[in-house]
């Protein structure tokens, strides 16, 4: 992977962005097309790593353990380890995660009406 250079303007833009803008900062939280989905998931209290592959069958191993792995940095959601075998780790929505519930309310609120008024015109 190319390493990306701290003091190029782009970089400059992009850190502006996320100070000034509340939007670009969530979407660099939840952005892409799983990370709402998983937390969506996780709403429903903690899941093991199998539970969220039944859950999300779209989605490849490697995209979920990617995007939980960013979530988790992100202090989205809690990745808990417990010292047993064989390994048994659920996946829990932090506070600030649970805090980003009636975003993916409102997100799902607005696509079933889109989804209804574009039917009706139709």
């Amino acid at each position: 992977m190319t390493a990306i250079k701290e003091s190029s303007t782009i970089q400059e833009n992009k850190q502006y962005a996320l100070d000034k803008c509340p939007v670009t900062y969530v979407m660099e939280k939840i952005g892409g097309y799983w990370k709402p989905i998983i937390i969506y998931h996780l709403s429903g209290g903690s899941k093991r790593y199998s539970e969220l592959k039944r859950a999300i069958p779209a989605v490849t191993e490697k995209m979920l353990i990617q995007h939980l792995k960013q979530l988790e940095a992100d202090h989205l959601v809690i990745r808990e380890a417990k010292p047993v075998v064989p390994p048994f780790v659920t996946y829990s929505l932090s506070a600030s995660g649970k805090g980003l519930m009636p975003v993916i309310e409102a997100m799902a609120t607005w696509a079933f009406k889109d989804k209804e008024d574009g039917f009706k015109n139709s």
